[in-house]
């Protein structure tokens, strides 16, 4: 697809994208897997692929007491899960670049003048770490975070909240996800999704499946539906 392929401007007044985070600003997701691979260990937990595998697209305090069991105090689910960040983030410290998703940089900056949003069930501490050490903040005007909302993906609040503080209608907005809870928070918002196949294949609910944002199908997409609003 040509490079000349690009949206100027506004898709349109009332159109904003939102953007997950892990699997979709980032390649992160392997990391996570041998970030929670060895925080098992210290417990003599072995890690087997269908924790992994339930771990996507999922907020701490879950995936925590789904590894660990019910019995663990909340004080004690929200010390592991901030104790497996710590882990995570001296892992990808020095990683920052090469793990973003090819094309999200050129992709925000094209679009800088669309309403734009961040809406991830991750911790607080991983989307400053992200945003700050990218450089990648100032691209978007609203920023929800799994510690502000009650119910994680796949309810739909976080995407509502979103679309809130981006004072638009949810059918106004386009989601970016690469997990089956996000696909299904998003689906439920009322929102359209294009699925980024860098942790999963083709998803139901997904409007579209793209590699990356280098793909030129992602701006003939968009440049459909912004025809239609």
């Amino acid at each position: 697809m040509s490079d000349k392929l690009q949206l100027e401007g506004p898709l349109t007044p009332g159109l904003c994208l939102i953007f997950d985070m892990d699997g979709v600003i980032w390649d992160s997701n392997p990391i996570h897997r041998l970030a929670w691979t060895a925080f098992n260990q210290r417990y003599g937990l072995e890690t087997t692929e269908q924790m992994q595998q339930r771990m996507y697209g999922r907020r701490n305090d879950e995936i925590v007491r789904d590894f660990f069991g019910d019995g663990l105090t909340p004080l004690e689910v929200e010390r592991r899960g901030a104790t497996k960040e710590e882990l995570y983030r001296d892992m990808v410290r020095d990683r920052i670049e090469e793990l973003l998703v090819p094309g999200i940089r050129q992709f925000l900056e094209s679009h800088r003048s669309v309403p734009m949003a961040l809406a991830t069930n991750g911790e607080r501490a991983n989307v400053d770490f992200l945003l700050d050490g990218a450089g990648l903040r100032s691209y978007f005007r609203a920023v929800v975070d799994g510690e502000q909302v009650r119910q994680p993906k796949p309810s739909p609040e976080i995407y509502l909240r979103a679309a809130e503080l981006l004072k638009t209608e949810p059918a106004n907005c386009i989601v970016f996800e690469d997990s089956q809870s996000g696909v299904e928070a998003a689906r439920a918002a009322g929102m359209r999704v294009v699925l980024l196949c860098t942790t999963h294949g083709n998803l139901p609910g997904a409007s579209l499946c793209v590699d990356n944002f280098e793909s030129g199908l992602l701006l003939e997409w968009l440049a459909e539906q912004a025809r239609s609003v």
